[in-house]
């Protein structure tokens, strides 16, 4: 088996007393990942191309011209456009469409000495919290196979957690960068929105979709941070912010402020080893000097509903460009051009894509646009309000990532509004645009890693991060 390693220092360091070279990076991930094929995590393996690049840095090392990320072996989601690579966002519709251009992101990755090996599997078009949505098939749990991954970023995270690969880029629109990486026992980190570049990146929800690294160490999502972060010109809504250089902070901080909610405790929906990890760290975070108060958010209830209001309405917008007449899967069976429509959109989405775009369609419809949408947009106003007011009283609030562990595969879903409220703690960094990150915290006494989410201020990165290597190591 490939030797995990916990940190890029750490294989720098293996670099640098010439113990591995990045070839031998490449080729061990490349054995763990035609071992774990089963489990589903990837859509493609750029095998040959990887060996290729990692020959060129091994050069770079040699000469000392190597990029910061030198060494790192990263896959991406199956939504991030990677020039002359086939991009499916794991659904038939874009079955065979290779990307004429690069995302930003994944051209920021390469300058600095990545090396991709990989595009992860995930639930079409980001939609779904399981991975169970994917045209390819759903990915498995590496702690346990008859689990979910997660999602949507479920074969970005089983990729990191089964050692197939350094670290993974991943989005985040509801919580699929943080809620996968909880069920598989590694670090998610959804920065503020605006702050890493949409460009080249698959559109599901405009205004909520955000790019984060999964990685196994605060120290490399930091690095990941830094290196995609930034203004770019293909991307107006970015915030036009400089991007701190992230120094992990290693000594133990001053006393800090957290809230947490009280619903996370008291509520009957949240697994009862869920919300006793949870007490476990107020207490830890107590007994180290840090004042934790409960506070409860009267708007907990509104959020699931106006984050799947909003975000549908905004993937039947973005969705409609797939029509079976530019690109993409094209109905066999089309005979004139409303049938290309018709049945190409049809025959090329998948069961939840469609729904989501039937709820986005009906909610911005003339009779209901005042009823659904402009009402979740105010619901969505008073979220932000109430979670920036916590957040200027609290360093930062503290909370499950998701209400329990992974669940079965093939769970029967007898309302799809059961499986929209495992969002209910990921929804409302999403909803008010704060960065968030998930954090390990064990497993539950079936094996099954768990979660827990720390939130704080827009762009309070640096602050975020540093607490999060303490309380990481807590």
């Amino acid at each position: 088996m490939a030797k995990f390693y916990s940190s890029l220092t750490e294989i720098k360091s293996g670099l640098q007393r010439a113990e591995i070279t990045v070839q031998d990076l490449v080729k061990n991930y490349l054995g763990e990942i035609k071992k774990n094929a089963h489990l589903n995590a990837f859509n493609e393996v750029f095998e040959t191309e990887a060996l290729a690049k990692a020959k060129e840095i091994d050069q770079r090392i040699q000469n000392g011209t190597a990029g910061k990320l030198a060494g790192m072996v990263i896959a991406i989601k199956d939504n991030i456009c990677y020039k002359g690579h086939e991009v499916n966002a794991s659904s038939k519709i874009l079955k065979g469409f290779t990307s004429i251009y690069s995302s930003t992101i994944v051209e920021r990755l390469l300058a600095q000495d990545a090396v991709i090996i990989g595009r992860c599997n995930c639930d079409e078009f980001a939609m779904g919290g399981s991975n169970e949505n994917s045209f390819f098939g759903p990915v498995k749990n590496y702690a346990d196979e008859t689990r979910v991954s997660g999602g949507s970023s479920g074969g970005s995270a089983v990729a990191v957690q089964a050692n197939m690969c350094h670290a993974a880029i991943g989005t985040d629109t509801g919580g699929s960068v943080r809620q996968p990486a909880s069920f598989c026992g590694v670090i998610g980190f959804k920065p503020t929105y605006g702050r890493i570049s949409r460009h080249g990146i698959i559109a599901y929800a405009s205004s909520f979709d955000q790019v984060g690294p999964i990685t196994r160490s605060v120290e490399d999502a930091a690095l990941l941070y830094e290196v995609m972060a930034g203004s770019d010109e293909y991307d107006d809504t970015l915030a036009q912010r400089e991007v701190e250089s992230i120094t992990i902070n290693k000594e133990k901080p001053a006393p800090k402020k957290i809230a947490y909610l009280q619903e996370a405790i008291s509520s009957p929906g949240v697994d009862t080893e869920v919300k006793d990890a949870l007490v476990k760290y107020i207490d830890k975070l107590r007994a180290e000097g840090h004042t934790v108060k409960p506070i409860a958010f009267e708007q907990l209830d509104y959020m699931v509903p106006a984050y799947y209001i909003l975000a549908s309405a905004e993937a039947s917008s973005n969705l409609a460009r797939y029509d079976g007449v530019h690109y993409g899967f094209r109905s066999p069976s089309a005979t004139d051009l409303q049938s290309t429509y018709k049945r190409s959109r049809s025959e090329g989405f998948g069961k939840e894509v469609k729904r989501r775009i039937m709820l986005g369609t009906f909610v911005l419809s003339a009779g209901y646009y005042d009823a659904y949408y402009a009402k979740a947009q105010k619901v969505r106003r008073l979220i932000r309000e109430k979670t920036e007011e916590i957040l200027n009283e609290y360093d930062f609030i503290l909370i499950p990532t998701a209400p329990e562990p992974a669940f079965a595969i093939g769970a029967e879903e007898k309302d799809p509004v059961v499986t929209y409220l495992y969002d209910i703690f990921t929804v409302q960094a999403s909803l008010s645009g704060v960065p968030a990150i998930s954090l390990p915290v064990g497993n539950n006494t079936e094996g099954l890693p768990l979660g827990l989410q720390l939130l704080t201020k827009h762009f309070n990165e640096q602050q975020l991060l540093d607490f999060s290597e303490y309380f990481h190591k807590l």
